[in-house]
């Protein structure tokens, strides 16, 4: 279970990890940044979305984050913030960068760890993730727009 206070050691493990790994993921994962985005804004008037960056066949970078229809930035909403924490004890700008860590950390879009609170954000994630690393095997550089289907958020 990812937490605030285990953030930077499981940062400096994964920074370890990749400065001496020598074999990218199967899959052969092409060189470039890929993005797959929810095809439609949810309920909340929110569209996530995942970018990554390939460097010899291995993730380097991921964001992941949502935006409304005007740009803004889910995880700069403080209200939303505020609000989702005193219900769920989490909050956007936390759980992106605990499932784009897992998501480095593991360049797999299967086995990634659940975010108490944020579960639902992590399904999101999942498809997302799986969209964007097709497109990564593939070289598409293309946005991919994914239906997220029946949703209650």
């Amino acid at each position: 279970m990812f937490t605030a206070r285990n953030l930077p050691v499981y940062f400096c493990a994964l920074f370890l990890a990749l400065l001496f790994s020598c074999s990218g993921p199967s899959g052969g994962l092409r060189d470039g940044y890929y993005t797959a985005e929810a095809a439609s804004f949810d309920a909340y008037g929110w569209k996530e979305f995942i970018t990554i960056c390939v460097w010899n066949g291995r993730i380097v970078t991921v964001e992941y984050n949502a935006k409304n229809s005007s740009g803004f930035i889910k995880s700069w909403d403080m209200n939303y913030m505020r609000t989702m924490n005193a219900v769920s004890g989490t909050y956007p700008n936390e759980y992106t960068r605990l499932y784009a860590g897992d998501f480095l950390a593991k360049q797999d879009a299967e086995s990634l760890d659940a975010v108490t609170g944020a579960t639902e954000s992590g399904e999101t994630f999942k498809r997302l993730a799986s969209a964007v690393l097709r497109s990564a095997v593939e070289g598409n550089a293309a946005v991919v727009l994914v239906n997220m289907g029946e949703s209650s958020f």
